[in-house]
């Protein structure tokens, strides 16, 4: 069972699958705070309706003063839009997830809806997210998981960007949960 710290700067949608799949047994993790760039985000009103602690922090220095106070084993990312600068304890233990099959339409500038833009722009006929390590640099930890899904069929990016959640929703807690069996260590050594 991973204790995760959950970040995030929006409306929190990944956080709402995080909360059903746990509550339905098939995510191994226990989210134990959840932190957002924005004050106002919507992620932090879910996470108070689930009962999670919800804090706002700006900046790594601010969030990690917050995680201090908890025990972790993870640290994930939910659609946060920040570099971040883990505590050194933590370092190798952050999880992010890219929409897209890294190591195309990555790093700086590459988040959230430029991304499916740009794979639209390619004519691409398959895109997908994968799920990885995240380091000091943009996009370029560690590999844990990823899938693709077939969008030949697709006229706009929100069509591509729609199904590629779908994935994600499949992936990221399958991906936690393969941590959770193998341990973040593996990974590291791979590279």
């Amino acid at each position: 069972m991973q204790k995760i710290a959950v970040l995030l700067s929006g409306s929190g949608r990944t956080l709402d699958n995080f909360h059903q799949r746990m509550q339905a047994g098939t995510l191994r993790a226990e989210i134990q705070v959840v932190i957002s760039t924005a004050a106002d985000a919507l992620g932090l009103e879910k996470a108070r309706r689930y009962g999670y602690p919800a804090l706002h922090a700006v900046g790594s220095a601010a969030t990690n003063a917050i995680l201090a106070d908890y025990e972790l084993d993870l640290i994930v990312l939910a659609g946060y839009l920040k570099l971040y600068q883990p505590p050194e304890q933590l370092k190798r233990r952050v999880l992010n997830i890219h929409p897209s099959l890294i190591p195309a339409f990555c790093g700086p500038g590459f988040y959230g809806h430029h991304v499916h833009e740009a794979v639209l722009a390619r004519g691409c006929t398959v895109s997908g997210c994968t799920v990885h390590f995240a380091d000091e640099a943009y996009d370029e930890g560690p590999i844990v998981m990823q899938s693709c899904v077939d969008i030949a069929g697709c006229g706009t990016a929100d069509e591509i960007a729609d199904r590629v959640f779908e994935l994600e929703c499949e992936v990221y807690p399958a991906a936690i949960n393969v941590v959770d069996e193998r341990g973040a260590e593996q990974f590291w050594r791979k590279r």
